[in-house]
Parts: structure tokens; sequence; C-alpha cells
């Protein structure tokens, strides 16, 4: 403890830093193991305060660092947690992709800060690339007319769903109740289906991995109001019958729904509504390159064709077409006739529609198409230095790998070892200790040779290694059960202990 006259009470404390920095063989020496603390008074009579008593205080005990201890301590912070920007990131469909510069450079414009609240009349920049963002989207995946309210992927899919309910309703067939999802989807839309008020039909795969088209028809009948279907699916797999999946799911009157999150593996080269989807949803995070939601402003843009182009959210930006009398076009708020109303303020998460109008804009048609061709080869490299098997291909942009006699959560956690992040494991289920991969498009062939080195290495270890993992990162094995269960979500729960 270390006198300190200048405290404004003239009391001292001392504080032990938890702060500390790696050595080695899981060994860390402290950086600071004491330093002055400064009482400063922060307020007067409690009777002031409109707080409980119990949650006021008289002073407000704060370290004496330097401004170097200070950029230290944090650098140090940032460098014990994973990023985008430290390696690849290969959760194969959640892919976490690399964010260019160059778009947070165009949303932190000043001219990008306009107050939601504003006039059309003076928001006439944001509405026309609102407008234009909305064409782009629907051009690139085959759709008529594009909402861009949704925040996420999760919030689109629940969006499209609710347009098809609004649909049918409207065409006196709501009695269509049941949505059919192959058991190799995404659990979003299995949680979308419920939530939306549908009875879930799950679809078996075939020998192959992909859609079992007798499954399909024994599925199908006028209680289906829709069919969700990622394509590429989750392994990987392109499916070939799409078209005639199409005609199956409309001879009974359902909606074909396309998950956005594989969209990336078919940029210039295939549009969802060209194979006969009604609906869908883009996955900018993972397609456009804008920041993932994790809990933040995301996006989730929702195309449909034009027989359900009435039903999207309101508004949605249009040309003023009676405005002959402007020298350039005018941009105007519309509320569609069947809307489903809002949901989300405003017009979505603008910022994020920036960066993703800023992607598409700057890579252009033949970027776009460079894009999936390169994510196609990064995956198909990667997969080949693999000593695991890749049960199931020819695959795109992403593939499951098994563990064979692995536990593939292991897996993963021996991989962080290795300074690489690991791919997504347990899922899908049709493949034993699946570890399901995706480098995406950006990858350089160095890195991917990095990341096979840390495949292959854990491959050859045994159990021993693979229960005791990891080893070298700040946390240690933990209890993700109970940690889910119970989080403890304060450093005051640490006083529970």
């Amino acid at each position: 403890m270390t006198d300190n006259p200048d405290a404004k009470t003239g009391e001292t404390a001392q504080v032990r830093y938890d702060q500390a920095r790696y050595v080695e063989n899981g060994q860390y020496e402290p950086l600071l193991a004491e330093k002055d603390l400064t009482r400063v008074e922060v307020g007067g009579d409690d009777d002031d305060s409109p707080l409980p008593d119990d949650l006021t205080r008289d002073s407000l005990e704060l370290p004496e660092l330097s401004e170097p201890e200070l950029a230290r301590h944090y650098t140090r912070l940032s460098q014990m947690i994973y990023g985008i920007d430290s390696g690849p990131y290969p959760l194969g469909s959640c892919t976490m992709k690399y964010n260019p510069k160059f778009t947070e450079d165009v949303a932190a414009l000043p001219s990008a800060a306009v107050h939601p609240d504003r006039s059309e009349r003076s928001t006439q920049g944001s509405l026309e690339l609102m407008y234009h963002l909305q064409d782009y989207l629907g051009r690139i995946g085959g759709m008529d007319a594009v909402t861009l309210q949704p925040p996420a992927g999760a919030a689109g899919e629940f969006v499209g769903i609710r347009v098809a309910a609004a649909y049918h309703e409207h065409n006196g067939e709501g009695h269509r109740d049941e949505v059919i999802i192959p058991d190799s989807a995404h659990g979003t839309n299995f949680a979308t289906a419920a939530l939306g008020g549908y009875d879930v039909v799950s679809l078996p795969s075939d020998d192959e991995g992909r859609v079992d088209l007798e499954a399909l028809e024994a599925a199908l009948s006028e209680k289906t109001a829709a069919l969700m279907l990622t394509n590429p699916n989750t392994l990987g797999l392109f499916e070939r019958d799409i078209t005639e999946i199409a005609e199956m799911v409309h001879d009974v009157g359902g909606l074909l729904y396309y998950d956005g999150a594989n969209l990336n593996a078919l940029l210039g080269r295939a549009r969802p509504g060209d194979m006969g989807f009604d609906v869908m949803h883009y996955n900018v995070h993972k397609t456009f390159a804008t920041p993932h939601g994790g809990g933040g402003p995301g996006a989730g843009p929702v195309g449909v064709v034009s027989e359900l182009a009435p039903f999207l959210p309101s508004p949605r930006v249009r040309v003023l077409e009676d405005d002959s009398s402007a020298s350039e076009p005018t941009y105007e708020l519309f509320e569609p006739d069947h809307t489903i109303g809002k949901v989300h303020g405003f017009q979505g998460n603008w910022l994020v529609l920036v960066k993703t109008f800023a992607y598409i804009a700057r890579l252009g048609d033949d970027g776009l198409t460079d894009a999936s061709a390169k994510a196609v080869l990064n995956a198909n490299y990667l997969a080949s230095q693999l000593e695991y098997d890749v049960p199931y291909e020819p695959f795109h942009h992403e593939f499951v790998a098994s563990a064979g006699e692995q536990d593939a959560a292991d897996v993963a956690k021996r991989m962080l070892d290795y300074g690489v992040h690991p791919p997504t494991t347990k899922w899908p289920e049709i493949v034993p200790e699946a570890l399901m991969t995706e480098p995406t498009e950006v990858e350089s062939k160095a890195t991917l040779d990095r990341l096979a080195a840390a495949f292959n290495a854990v491959a050859d270890e045994d159990d021993e290694a693979l229960e005791a993992a990891p080893g070298r990162t700040t946390a240690r094995r933990i209890d993700q059960t109970s940690a889910a269960r119970n989080p403890r979500l304060s450093w005051h729960a640490l006083e529970d202990e």
C-alpha cells in the first residue's frame, strides 16, 4: 500500500490487477501488482439522488494510470480476443467474413449521419441510395421487390414467412399451416416457421445429401404453406433438382423460400428467382461483407416476386412518378397495399445498408462474380489439404468434414491452441462429428495452408491431448453447458464463489 497525499479525502487504497502477460506453458506473469487509487467525491446529499440508497455512493475510487499504461492495458485485452482482423473465421454457414475498411470509411462520412426523422425532401440522397440498393439486391437475387427493414438474417426469415402467411390469408388459404424444412437446414429455419405459427415438417435428405424427392412428394399437401430451402445447402451441395422441386411446391399451391446464407456461392452465376424461389432473405454480412449482427446492428433484406410485393413491410422507397418538373428523380416512401406493417424502426439499420451498397457498387458485376469463384476455389483447395474425410461432394463454397473417432468439440478446442479459429461443429447431424468449414473468398493460399496445418496437427493427436484442450488460451476449458444455462453477466457474481 502506498500513501497518496493528493487524494481529495486523504485516504489510500490498494488494487491488484488481474491482467497478466502470458509467458509459456500456461504460466502468467503479473504486469502490475499494486497501484494507487484516488478517491474522488462524486455526489452530494443522498436525498438529491432519484436512485435508491443502495444504488448510490459518496465517492468513486479511480486508479492513477499514465496514458501509456492505459493504452497498453487495452491493447493487451484486444490481443487476447480473436477477431476477423486476427485471422480466418471458417465457421460454416455462420461465417464471419472480413469487413473491408473502405465501407467503414463510407459509413463514417458526415453526409451519412442522417437523422431518420428528417423529411423526405431533405433526405433525397439517402432515399436514392436505398432505392438503388433495393434494385441491386433485386437484380442479384432475381426478385421483383425488396424491403431493407429486417435487422438480421433471422429477422429476414421471419419477415419472409409472415409475408407468405399474409399472401395465403389474402387468397383465402389460411388453412395452410405447415412449413417443410430439410433436416440439414439452418436451425433458424425451424425456429422461424414455429414462431410464425406453423407446424414444422422435417424433410430427410437422400443418400447424396440433397432433398429426397420422394419424401418431398409425400410431405406436400394442400396444408403446405412453404418449403424453406438453402441452395447450395449446408453441405455445400447444389440442389440439382431445384426446378423440379419448385414445380412440385407450386403445384400444391405452396411457396418456395430461399435462405440466403449461401448466396455468396452463386453471385454472378445463378439467381434464386430464376430457380423458382418466391421469397428470400439476404445475409449481407455473409454475402456483401458488412459486420455480422452478433447482438449489434445487422441487416437481412427480403426480396419477393411481384405477387408478394404488396405484402412487404412498410415503408419502401420508390420514384415519385408525377414530379415531372424535377430535373432529377424525386424519391418517396410508400406503404404497400397489403403490408404486414413495420418490422423495424424507420427503414432498417441505415449505416449497415450504406456499407452493403458501397461493397456492391465497388465490386460491380465482375467483382461479385469473381468473389463467388474464389469462395468455391478456396473451399475446395482447403478440403483437398485435410486428412479428415469429407463424405459429401462435389461441394461449392463450404464443406463438412467428419472428425471420425474424435469428438468434434474437442477438435475445435484443440485448434485454438494452434492459433486459429475452429469450424462449426456437430452440425449438420447427417455427418458424424461434423466439422462444417467455410474459408470464404478473402483468404490467401498461405492462410489456407496454415489453417490446413492446424486441422491436420489435431487429426494426429490422441484423446488425452484433445480432452485437455485448450491449454494456451487466456481462458482454459470451460463448462459450456453450465455457462449457457447459468450465465454470470457481472463481475459481482464472482463474489458468489
